[in-house]
């Protein structure tokens, strides 16, 4: 990796830090968007694997409530590993421009979700079985696309948690993702059995944790509805360009 790229990398997995530290999310979702851009979707999301495991786990660490959370989620989780295994094994079957046309079509629709603003509800008697449901679909895209957010960030946002609880619910969510798409890198059923990328990963966690460090600092200084839209329409921008690219193929 040339010392252009070696700087190029470092700039997005800052930029995708501050939106982490800003947003409590979005760490993955910008770092896969821009980071394929200049590399194959599979080396991506095996870069990213140690600072959105990290980061995540940390988001859940802190949270008040972590025995409570666990014991609410734990279904969900367990259907998030298994979606992303599935998700895994189904992308080593796609064409090599499947899974570039699969990840801009879920940024494309996060960002028009987060745009609309759409105010959901899930009623306490569908949690039980929409949750594992919502967990191995977004287990699927997990495993195919390396993007963590559809549609399991809408759904617990329907749940109507408190501010702390979501946090810590989307930080559990998210880790358990992660870490199984971790171990689907690390057995090589993609294209991510290389120490010199679990090098690479190890690395990023440096200006991953400074970008989210000053997007902590910078979250009560600026207005959080202009940063959403702006976020969302940048999600959207970026997520038509690589499925266009990938269609055009």
């Amino acid at each position: 990796m040339s010392l252009s790229l070696i700087a190029i990398v470092c700039v997005i997995l800052f930029a995708a830090g501050l939106v982490k530290g800003l947003t409590a999310m979005g760490l993955p979702t910008v770092g896969m968007a821009l980071l394929s851009m200049i590399m194959p979707p599979a080396e991506a999301a095996a870069l990213l694997v140690v600072p959105a495991v990290l980061t995540n786990l940390a988001q859940f660490a802190t949270g008040p409530r972590r025995l409570a959370t666990i014991r609410r989620f734990w279904a969900l989780g367990l259907a998030t590993i298994a979606g992303t295994l599935l998700g895994a094994l189904l992308l080593g079957g796609l064409e090599s421009h499947l899974a570039p046309a699969l990840l801009g079509g879920t940024l494309v629709v996060y960002g028009v979700f987060g745009l609309s603003r759409l105010a959901l509800h899930t009623p306490a008697r569908l949690e039980p079985w929409l949750g594992p449901v919502m967990g191995l679909a977004s287990g699927v895209l997990t495993g195919t696309t390396g993007v963590t957010v559809m549609p399991v960030a809408p759904f617990l946002q329907s749940l109507q948690l408190d501010k702390e609880d979501l946090v810590q619910a989307l930080g559990l969510a998210f880790s358990v993702s992660m870490l199984a798409l971790a171990a689907t890198l690390s057995m090589d059923f993609t294209a991510g059995g290389d120490l010199r990328l679990a090098a690479a990963s190890a690395a990023a966690l440096v200006p991953s944790l400074l970008g989210m460090e000053i997007g902590r600092r910078l979250r009560i200084a600026i207005s959080q509805a202009a940063f959403r839209r702006a976020f969302f329409a940048c999600l959207i921008l970026l997520g038509a360009n690589t499925l266009l690219r990938a269609v055009a193929f």
